[in-house]
């Protein structure tokens, strides 16, 4: 199956007044049912044991091993927890935000996992939210998890989460699969307002579409081009990882060594994130500066 997530149609169609609700002249009328949803219907189907999400289309939107439900299952998901090499949970108010939900393979990794840090997930359709608590396992709220019904958009430009976040993790696709949903430099600047120093955005890009080199341009421009991009998946998903605050300046084989402790506590395959980033930064020798 090819892996893609979401741009938004139902972020559009929640925004756009209905049809029928002024008349030519532009007095009010009667107000008439809109004659298409919200939002995309939320699917499901599993084969060989494993559990997906999907839009009412072929795209898959998240997945769970039912054998392994707290796993992260793809490995596009699995990188987007690459700001473990740079970044350790294990700190008091330590704050983890995915903006999207899908089937809530983060949410749950990092709720489990990092029992010191809060979890924030932001998913703007209600449908994904109950799919996620009666589908994929994902638990009600409590004194670290917060689920939150809301537009991406808002939550990054809300200056309450100004400088509060120390990583956020961005997966924003819809049924079309066209590309992100939000995806102005715009965007990426308030995201990266909305991260402390340091602090870390990964996000889920599609590598083999027309978006990805306007997103990965407008990323560097809101970054100022402290950005890693690993090697596209199978699936055809690229995660790049975005980074503000103090310089980061560290030699390769402290980032292996990190990558065996974040393997051994985690299960992550973080050993081939640094073989791979740094096959990817190959100019860079004997230190990751960026």
């Amino acid at each position: 199956m090819t892996l893609l997530k979401r741009k938004s149609i139902e972020a559009v169609a929640s925004r756009r007044p209905a049809r029928g609700t002024r008349t030519r002249g532009g007095a009010p009328a009667r107000e008439e049912k809109r004659m298409t949803p919200r939002f995309a219907p939320v699917t499901f189907s599993e084969m060989e044991g494993v559990r997906y999400l999907h839009f009412g289309t072929e795209w898959v939107q998240g997945a769970m091993r039912l054998r392994k439900p707290d796993a992260i299952e793809l490995e596009y998901a699995q990188q987007m927890m690459a700001w473990l090499l740079f970044l350790s949970p294990s700190v008091d108010e330590f704050h983890v935000v995915q903006l999207g939900l899908g089937a809530a393979a983060l949410t749950k990794f990092c709720h489990r996992q990092f029992s010191r840090a809060r979890v924030t997930a932001v998913e703007l359709n209600p449908a994904v939210i109950v799919a996620g608590r009666s589908m994929f396992g994902l638990r009600e709220n409590d004194a670290r998890l917060t689920v939150r019904e809301q537009d991406a958009w808002d939550y990054v430009m809300d200056g309450a989460h100004a400088g509060a976040i120390d990583v956020l993790q961005v997966d924003l696709y819809d049924a079309t699969a066209r590309g992100p949903v939000l995806d102005t430099t715009a965007f990426y600047r308030a995201c990266r307002r909305t991260l402390k120093a340091p602090g870390v955005m990964t996000i889920n890009l599609f590598g083999d579409h027309d978006s990805f080199p306007k997103n990965i341009e407008r990323i560097c421009d809101a970054f100022d081009n402290r950005v890693l991009v690993f090697p596209e998946v199978h699936d055809g998903n690229i995660i790049a990882l975005a980074f503000n605050g103090p310089e980061i300046d560290v030699a390769w084989d402290v980032l292996e060594a990190r990558a065996d402790v974040v393997e051994g506590t985690t299960g992550l395959p973080a050993r081939d994130w640094v073989k791979k980033l740094r096959a990817a930064n190959a100019r860079q020798e004997e230190r990751l500066m960026i």
